[in-house]
């Protein structure tokens, strides 16, 4: 844990400056018969007046009672700090945030990175990081669970579509699996299958879903069951020759049972839509941090979490502010 915390505070260190009233908190959810361990972080509304914030942990009272909780569950080889500000933007809104690294699909691990074994375990995560922000958090009481939001990036947008009713097609000859190096491609056309059932929670009640990864996974008649209101946001094709990781959303727009509120954005690579880059972190991860020309991340974000914080509030507090 001491290392999640270590990055974690070295990642505000480096990032821009930024005035936030949101205060955040390390979590460790303890290994058990549902899993491995788990490291992340919880962003809430704080009491104490905005400051700049230049370090990881900010433990300042929370404000509000039957708050409206959203999970996050990042991309591969992601972490639970790659959409802070993200987070920030939900928790300054009224939000409490949850987000953990996913095990065995992380920067520290990356050992399970696109099997078959992932694939199952995220949606679970998801499962046990809800069950702890509602049991296990200290100030779990001012969490109304009636009110859960999940956004998901990526393979987290695989993971959000799994958890609100989705189920993955795990059969040996799909179509788009013949001639893909994908790993849980490999394992299904060796005979190989999942060890565990998929889970569902019914209890998120509305989902912010970009570039979800690996769409071929999930062909329409598969997502019948997804019934709550999602958001669904995609990066430019035209920018994604690589398809790099999850680009992008267009085809899971005509897949859905109920159309989402669908937001293209012209212009923008698939990275873009993780947190905002300080300059060191501009030179040493350019694959990351560099948007295409003209593209402006930081405007571009601000409309993001505008247009986020609108359909959390319409789906989950029946447009009321908070």
């Amino acid at each position: 844990m001491r290392t999640f915390k270590l990055a974690f505070a070295l990642f505000f260190l480096l990032a821009a400056s930024q005035t936030r009233a949101a205060g955040v908190r390390f979590i460790e959810i303890a290994a058990s018969a549902a899993g491995p361990a788990m490291a992340g972080a919880v962003w809430y509304p704080c009491a104490e007046p905005a400051q700049v914030i230049n370090f990881g942990d900010k433990n300042c009272r929370l404000v509000g009672d039957k708050l409206p909780l959203v999970v996050i569950s990042h991309g591969r080889t992601g972490w639970f700090g790659g959409h802070f500000d993200t987070a920030v933007a939900l928790a300054d809104a009224g939000f409490v945030v949850a987000s953990i690294s996913h095990p065995h699909d992380n920067g520290r691990d990356p050992s399970g990175v696109d099997s078959l074994g992932v694939l199952v375990e995220r949606p679970a995560d998801i499962k046990r990081l809800v069950d702890f922000m509602h049991d296990g958090w200290p100030d779990s009481s001012r969490i109304d669970a009636q009110r859960i939001g999940l956004y998901g990036f990526s393979m987290g947008g695989y993971t959000g579509l799994v958890v609100i009713g989705g189920n993955p097609d795990f059969r040996k000859g799909l179509p788009r699996c013949e001639k893909s190096s994908f790993r849980a491609c490999t394992q299904l056309e060796n005979g190989e299958l999942p060890s565990e059932p998929i889970t569902h929670d019914p209890r998120v009640k509305a989902a912010v879903i970009v570039d979800p990864f690996p769409v071929f996974l999930l062909p329409a008649d598969n997502l019948k069951a997804v019934t709550i209101p999602v958001q669904l946001w995609s990066s430019d094709p035209a920018l994604n020759a690589d398809h790099l990781s999850g680009c992008c959303a267009t085809e899971i727009n005509q897949s859905l049972p109920s159309k989402p509120e669908y937001h293209f954005v012209e212009n923008a690579k698939h990275l873009s839509f993780l947190a905002l880059c300080s300059p060191r972190e501009a030179l040493e991860s350019p694959r990351i941090c560099t948007d295409a020309p003209g593209f402006d991340r930081i405007a571009f974000h601000q409309q993001f979490h505008a247009d986020m914080i609108a359909f959390f509030r319409k789906h989950l507090l029946n447009g009321r502010g908070q």
